[in-house]
């Protein structure tokens, strides 16, 4: 049966929706009028490379099964859809039209699942050591997130790597890793069910007879998305230096001793919390996937291009890390030079500079 879902955010969101499609869903896209025109009149594409093909293929939405359109959040109508994805960076939901949309989602009660890298707080909220921390400072505005119930709001580790070529359309993405969305299960079984009947239909494509990687893989832990922090305050928060932005294998490989440290103390962290070993993923794996990233990380690119808010992964772990009692040095120098290259922007965007 085709499941209609509504996905937040058109650029990484076509990633998740181009396997949807490919499983014969419907999928809507959330973006600004322009893209959702474009989008509308041509389609996506995303590419993606096959296992042990050399160049990527082009994966067009309008040659796939299931159907692809696109709004803009003022026109979501909401009674159309089974299930809700949370696709843009967490400061893009303050804007005013979103935050509307995301009232009336909470509202209506639909199940979300996230691929944000920040983690809503209402699934923070899930996890018994965290639910009484005080968090908020990590979010753009915290207030978008306080209608949701938390059984409601789960999360998916957006391990595939994927960007949008500078070059190209804003329809066009690029997928330079494709590894698997791990998601965690909702409270509620039935929604589980839904959770569990996709990852099936995305696991049975393939493409000419070859399968298709970027799989949903559903776990039953609440853990094993927040194998992501260790991978992003190792290796893409480190992409922002005090001067220009570097490589995710610079950040990692520069000083790999320094990065098994800030990864060994994260992962530390995620158990302290209840996470099993087996929900995590080993130093020696992300090391060797890190080799192959050239490109400064989209936190990093963010910041060089003057964005004055970006997803604070680094602050939340510092503030659990402190909170938890066991601070570390390296998080929390990250985590200054992240404040400290924002508040540049913000700084010179006052002052005229360029």
């Amino acid at each position: 049966m085709a499941r209609n879902i509504l996905i937040l955010g058109a650029s990484y969101g076509s990633l998740l929706g181009t396997k949807l499609l490919m499983a014969g869903h419907n999928v809507t896209l959330v973006c600004r009028a322009k893209t959702a025109e474009l989008i509308n009149r041509d389609g996506t594409e995303v590419r993606i490379k096959l296992r042990d093909e050399a160049v990527h293929r082009a994966i067009f939405s309008r040659t796939l099964p299931g159907k692809l359109d696109a709004v803009t959040p003022a026109n979501v109508d909401l009674s159309r859809y089974d299930l809700v994805g949370l696709a843009m960076q967490e400061p893009q939901y303050t804007n005013h039209t979103v935050r509307v949309l995301m009232v009336k989602i909470a509202a209506a009660k639909l199940p979300c699942l996230s691929i944000m890298n920040m983690p809503p707080l209402p699934y923070l909220k899930r996890i018994p050591a965290l639910a009484d921390m005080d968090l908020e400072e990590a979010y753009t505005n915290a207030q978008v997130w306080e209608r949701f119930e938390p059984g409601l709001v789960t999360l998916c580790s957006p391990d595939p790597q994927a960007f949008r070529p500078p070059e190209e359309a804003a329809n066009v993405l690029h997928v330079g890793l494709p590894t698997n969305f791990k998601a965690s299960v909702f409270a509620d079984e039935k929604h589980n069910k839904l959770l569990r009947e996709l990852e099936g239909d995305i696991d049975a494509v393939t493409l000419e007879g070859h399968d298709v990687p970027v799989k949903l893989k559903v776990f039953d832990s609440l853990f094993v998305p927040l194998a992501k922090w260790s991978m992003l305050l190792t290796g893409n928060y480190r992409c922002i230096t005090p001067n220009e932005p570097q490589s995710i294998r610079d950040a990692v490989h520069g000083d790999l001793n320094r990065s098994q440290t800030i990864y060994d103390h994260v992962d530390a962290i995620a158990r302290r919390l209840g996470a099993d070993p087996q929900d995590q993923v080993p130093f020696a794996k992300y090391a060797k996937a890190a080799e192959s990233l050239l490109k400064p990380s989209s936190a990093a690119r963010a910041v060089a291009s003057g964005a004055p808010f970006i997803e604070r992964v680094d602050l939340l772990v510092k503030l659990i890390s402190h909170q938890l009692g066991v601070p570390n040095a390296e998080i929390d120098r990250t985590v200054d030079t992240v404040d400290q290259k924002l508040n540049e922007k913000i700084v010179q965007g006052g002052s005229g500079a360029q």
